[in-house]
């Protein structure tokens, strides 16, 4: 088949994926389907390069899955410069999960202002790997236990429409985290490094969550860009 000349195109499956819902505080609640931001996380897992960064365009439901609760041990406190003792903080918690599913993923590579090179040397590279199977880190579906499979998309995950049947109002999801640079006398809740054309610098700031309405139609799932312009708005032009 021949692929996008101006992005990505990548089939992922696995076993099991969790797409938490963040309404739910204690329980883990995953989406019925993959989000933007976990997508966006998959391809980063195989390919990522500071002087660029993925737009997810659409995500076709290739399989989409039934829902199961497993029981997982999961700690209480977050791991920080002191050593947890895993037999004094572990817990049991429910989760709601989505066992064998399968997506294909399009999204298009946005030049930072920084990057020097032409688009078509990085999506040269993205598809090499995923021919090869390389990754940088192994991808996953939402926790990384859920561990991610990825290939070429083949002709009959590309022609016509699989699921005409499937359409779904999603309501609100989640779309993507903002790293905002705190102005104005807030104080800053953590500290990231923002890539501009002067160089890259160490800023501090807070994290905003963005949701969006998601619809399934005919089984893709589908992000308007104008939903990544109200992101660098928020992030002042720097992803």
């Amino acid at each position: 088949m021949d692929r996008p000349t101006k992005g990505v195109a990548v089939k992922v499956f696995g076993d099991y994926a969790c797409f938490s819902r963040p309404e739910f505080k204690v329980e883990r609640v995953s989406y019925p389907v993959m989000t933007p931001s976990a997508a966006r996380g998959v391809l980063e897992a195989i390919f990522w390069k500071p002087e660029f960064r993925y737009e997810i365009r659409e995500i076709h439901v290739l399989k989409l899955g039934s829902q199961t609760t497993v029981l997982r041990n999961e700690i209480s406190d977050w791991q920080h410069a002191r050593p947890i003792v895993v037999e004094r903080q572990r817990q049991q918690r429910t989760s709601l999960v989505l066992k064998d599913v399968a997506y294909l993923i399009r999204a298009e590579m946005a030049l930072r202002p920084h990057a020097v090179d032409e688009i078509g040397k990085y999506l040269d590279q993205f598809n090499r790997r995923v021919k090869r199977g390389q990754c940088h880190h192994t991808p996953c579906f939402g926790t990384r236990e859920f561990s991610v499979f990825f290939e070429h998309p083949a002709a009959e995950d590309c022609g016509a429409v699989l699921h005409p049947e499937l359409t779904l109002d999603l309501g609100q999801m989640l779309f993507e985290i903002a790293y905002v640079e705190a102005r104005d006398g807030r104080k800053p809740e953590l500290e990231f490094w923002r890539a501009t054309a002067e160089g890259r610098r160490k800023v501090g700031g807070y994290a905003m969550p963005l949701f969006f309405h998601a619809k399934l139609e005919q089984g893709v799932l589908g992000v308007r860009a104008e939903e990544y312009a109200r992101l660098y708005e928020m992030e002042d032009g720097n992803a």
